[in-house]
């Protein structure tokens, strides 16, 4: 969640020199895929915030005028974050420094912790990361009033209850590793409403879905993975990256209902069977089912339930379709206990396929957005290959045809002196069978005329 840095690059951007030299706060906000700072600065300065970005970058192009209004929304609300953006190809010691692996990043940058922001690009949602983080990692909740007023502007809200205790330690811990994703608090037991009672102190509570729920270390292991899966309202919208960061919780299985249909059966399960499900499920809708082809590389029809597994990209779906609650509880139970089919995955074989998928994919997009540009990218290689391969089956052809036709010329084909050999073979055949019949018919004739050279004698 965090990158601690101690020794910071001793480069700074020329262009974020001034606001930096000039601030005097006490936290830093660094958005950006790439940043440079020096050491002195910093010493001068302890609040600074930067944008890490890429000159060619498409994605940093778009962000730029969000960035702008950014830092006009937290310079007139008289937050102590300071915006400025830094090119981090001119600055890769930096980019590496802080981990930046991608562009755009947005860091912020907190004593001598960094934080990564990986929530939607939005104006609201980044001037909130940045109120969020450079406050205290833990807040205050004195009075009913202030709680109340808490209650009404966060879906879902932690707090611990108690004096000091190993577990406020831990507590705090996990504040400042997950500050980037929600708020934490911290009240006396007094603060509560009648309704809410506490088995025990201290005690930590999440507020969430018209309920509340106590962390017990027993059952739930770690308060950091607990806190991390608690963040969560019990059923929400999700989209491709509310999907992302449920799979970073360590391998949740996600059910997600596509349209609307099922909702309200998909709402009556997560309340109902809470202390089933909770612990291994996470419940929500998308509408439309383009983002979920794509992650199962096939079609799935509208309306549909299926579960997805981030642990291990598999997925699940119903053999029948479902109508009723109970046909919907069994087909978790049977994911649960193993009787469900299990479809893709992560293996060697799903990976290929992946590959392959995303590069179809690729291509067609690029089709369908421009035919032309398509044809160009795709059709000259084809045909300078299609080229060289007709080059080199034409040029093997021709030398043979020239060396048959020097052959010809010479009348020395090796056809021509085969058959000049086995016709004089004949010959020598028809001679060897024609010279003893001569000799038999001359002896034949000396023989007859004997008697009449007897005769006349």
């Amino acid at each position: 969640m965090f990158h601690q840095n101690k020794f910071l690059p001793e480069a700074i951007l020329q262009c974020l020199r001034p606001a930096l030299n000039a601030a005097h706060d006490e936290h830093v906000f660094l958005p950006s895929r790439n940043a440079v700072w020096t050491s002195q600065t910093l010493l001068r300065s302890a609040v600074e915030e930067g944008l890490f970005y890429a000159p060619w970058c498409g994605y940093c192009k778009k962000l730029e005028p969000v960035w702008h209004d950014v830092g006009v929304e937290l310079k007139s609300s008289g937050s102590p974050v300071r915006v400025g953006k830094m090119d981090a190809t001119a600055y890769s010691g930096m980019a590496s420094e802080f981990g930046v692996r991608g562009y755009p990043t947005i860091k912020l940058l907190k004593g001598d912790l960094a934080y990564n922001y990986k929530g939607p690009r939005t104006k609201d949602d980044i001037v909130e990361f940045a109120n969020r983080v450079a406050g205290p990692a833990v807040r205050s909740l004195p009075s009913k009033q202030m709680f109340e007023h808490m209650m009404k502007r966060h879906d879902v809200l932690f707090v611990y209850v108690g004096g000091e205790s190993p577990l406020k330690e831990k507590y705090n811990d996990v504040a400042s590793e997950l500050i980037v994703y929600t708020y934490f608090f911290s009240a006396p037991e007094e603060v509560f409403p009648e309704s809410v009672t506490l088995p025990e102190l201290p005690a930590v509570v999440v507020f969430k879905d018209g309920a509340y729920f106590t962390y017990d270390e027993y059952e739930d292991a770690s308060l950091s993975s607990w806190v991390n899966k608690e963040r969560f309202q019990g059923y929400l919208q999700i989209d491709g990256f509310t999907l992302y960061e449920l799979g970073e919780t360590g391998g949740v299985c996600i059910k997600v209902v596509i349209h609307n249909i099922l909702k309200a059966l998909i709402q009556r399960v997560a309340k109902e069977y809470r202390e089933h499900f909770n612990r291994d499920f996470q419940f929500g809708h998308m509408d439309g089912n383009d983002y979920i082809n794509s992650l199962i590389m096939g079609e799935v029809t509208v309306p549909s339930v299926i579960i997805l597994n981030t642990s291990n990209e598999q997925y699940f779906l119903p053999s029948e379709p479902i109508e009723t609650m109970e046909q919907l509880v069994q087909f978790i139970n049977g994911v649960l206990n193993g009787s469900a089919q299990a479809n893709g995955g992560d293996g060697y074989i799903q990976r290929i396929k992946r590959v392959a998928f995303d590069a179809r994919s690729t291509i067609m997009s690029v089709f369908r957005s421009s035919p032309l540009l398509a044809c160009f990218l795709f059709g000259l290689p084809l045909g300078v290959i299609s080229l060289m391969c007709y080059g080199i089956c034409t040029a093997d052809s021709d030398d043979g045809s020239d060396d048959i036709d020097a052959l010809k010329r010479e009348g020395l084909t090796d056809e021509e002196e085969e058959e000049e050999e086995e016709e004089e073979e004949e010959r020598q055949r028809a001679t060897e069978l024609e010279g003893p019949e001569d000799g038999e018919n001359e002896e034949d004739d000396v023989g007859e005329k004997d008697p009449e050279e007897k005769k006349t004698d």
